[in-house]
């Protein structure tokens, strides 16, 4: 019986990565709508659209005195995780970098999960943007982090949860079933070398 759900969920699982990659292909075929372009690190507007951006941007100067003062009450409570973020950052490229290596572990592509695109943006002003900056850095390490411990816990204890989770990692639906024992270490070892052969 747990062999015909696993596979049911593995079939579905396909289903679920084949739509993300649709709607992955979609999302990006809906920006092209804004006339820009990628050059290397850069994203180049029209110059008519670049324009039109400008005119829309608020002043610094206006959008500060505007500014609402629970956002300005809540600013060092956002701004100060910053220190606890770039800790968390070293010590996760730290920790692959070593451990992974040990473990024949492909290493995380930091640059795949923290991107900075929103400084090109002119209808921004200096605050706006580094507000983006700032979320995009944060939401990006915690991605970042996010694939390192998926990784490391399919290493080392690739074991579901008896208890219902609110979400799970793409990895979690390929763990062993909670309280299955027959052949623990070799399935374990099996899913160790499936991580170990990832592109």
């Amino acid at each position: 019986m747990g062999d015909v759900v696993n596979e049911k969920i593995k079939k579905l699982l396909d289903k679920i990565h084949g739509l993300e990659d649709e709607i992955r292909v979609l999302l990006y075929e809906q920006q092209t709508q804004f006339s820009y372009k990628i050059a290397g690190k850069r994203i180049e507007f029209e110059k008519s659209i670049r324009e039109a951006h400008k005119k829309l941007k608020t002043s610094w100067f206006y959008w500060f005195i505007t500014v609402s003062p629970k956002h300005l009450l809540s600013g060092p409570f956002i701004y100060g995780l910053i220190i606890p973020l770039v800790i968390f950052d070293l010590g996760i490229s730290i920790y692959q970098s070593v451990c992974f290596r040990l473990y024949g572990i492909p290493l995380v592509k930091r640059a795949g999960h923290i991107i900075f695109d929103h400084q090109h943006l002119a209808y921004l002003n200096i605050f706006e943007k580094i507000n983006c900056l700032y979320c995009s850095y944060a939401s990006g390490v915690i991605s970042y982090g996010r694939e390192i411990a998926s990784r490391t816990e399919q290493y080392w204890c690739p074991i579901k949860h008896a208890q219902k989770l609110i979400d799970v990692h793409h990895r979690y639906a390929n763990y062993l079933d909670y309280g299955n024992a027959e052949n623990y270490q070799k399935n374990m070892e099996e899913i160790r070398r499936e991580l170990r052969n990832e592109k």
